[in-house]
């Protein structure tokens, strides 16, 4: 019973840490514990890392750890991208050793080990596509294009020169200093993809966004209906009720039916608990970012337009 519950609590604390890394900074959790984990996590971890650094191996310690800093953070890198494959390999993985022994079963037949495998492969081929797809790079070549497509207003886009290009920048378009390139209706950089979001690779971006949610959905009812048909096929209420006496109730069979799992697939429920996690996620993510195609917006207008009004806020005494 003991481990049962610290597996329940290490699937609690490991929610507790990815909602806090991915959503900390939404203003729902302002003033919670959520934010103060996302707080050490992006920022206050590493900073003592790096005095504890400086203080046991002195400057030359720092000049290493800023240049492996620069590597990781300002300028590409395939380091995200691996991580993506690691994941997403080693959750199919255990998916396919702690599941697939029971399909088909009760309630799924065979083809869902051949659908899963497509479903994943599918996801990889979109994240290839998003990844090494042209983000809309603007050159003096096409420059002249982009202008005509995204023209000025002299409001909020005005006529100027990329300073490092040397090229007249569209309206929309923003120099990514992590690529060195301008791009054309740019949306932000994603690290994930080791690559930009602009003009057009944003429909592959949120493909990919809408796939892994859809993934993650598929992921935990299929887990579940696994689960399900173990229930049936070892016939645990019957026993449960049968011999040992336990009130035929939802409320009554309950706990000793979790209790059961945990003990005996303590890894899909893990699993399930992680995919319907970054399901949530995932959600989120794409509801903001298709609120933004409806509105014809991106990401770094909005974090422009943001900025703009706090100078604004403070310029006013506020």
């Amino acid at each position: 019973m003991d481990v049962q519950w610290l597996l329940v609590c290490h699937g609690l604390l490991t929610a507790l840490v990815l909602v806090s890394f991915f959503c900390g900074q939404w203003p729902i959790f302002q003033g919670t514990c959520v934010q103060r984990i996302h707080f050490f996590i992006t920022f206050a971890a590493y900073d003592y890392f790096r005095r504890f650094i400086h203080f046991a191996c002195g400057s030359r310690g720092s000049n290493a750890m800023l240049s492996v800093e620069y590597y990781c953070c300002d300028r590409p890198n395939p380091i995200l991208q691996l991580i993506y494959l690691l994941i997403i390999g080693t959750t199919y993985y255990f998916i396919a050793k702690s599941s697939f022994g029971y399909i088909p079963g009760y309630y799924l037949n065979g083809v869902h080990r051949y659908t899963s495998f497509l479903a994943v492969g599918v996801g990889i081929l979109l994240f290839l596509l998003t990844s090494f797809s042209d983000p809309g790079t603007v050159s003096s070549a096409n420059v002249s294009q982009y202008i005509s497509a995204y023209p000025y207003d002299n409001i909020i886009f005005s006529e100027k020169e990329c300073s490092t290009c040397k090229i007249p920048k569209p309206a929309r378009s923003k120099h990514c200093s992590i690529c060195n390139r301008c791009v054309a209706r740019f949306d932000h950089h994603c690290g994930w993809m080791n690559n930009c979001i602009g003009e057009k690779n944003t429909g592959y971006f949120m493909a990919f966004i809408l796939w892994h949610f859809l993934i993650c959905i598929y992921g935990v009812v299929a887990l579940t209906l696994v689960l399900a048909g173990r229930l049936k096929e070892l016939k645990v209420i019957y026993i449960l009720t049968t011999y040992y006496g336990i009130e035929n109730s939802f409320r009554s069979l309950a706990p000793h039916v979790v209790q059961w799992l945990l003990s005996a697939y303590n890894t899909p429920i893990l699993i399930m608990m992680f995919l319907a996690i970054i399901s949530l996620l995932l959600a989120g993510f794409f509801t903001y970012h298709a609120k933004l195609c409806v509105t014809n917006t991106t990401t770094n207008e909005m974090a422009a337009a943001a900025e703009g009004g706090w100078r604004r806020f403070e310029a006013s005494g506020g």
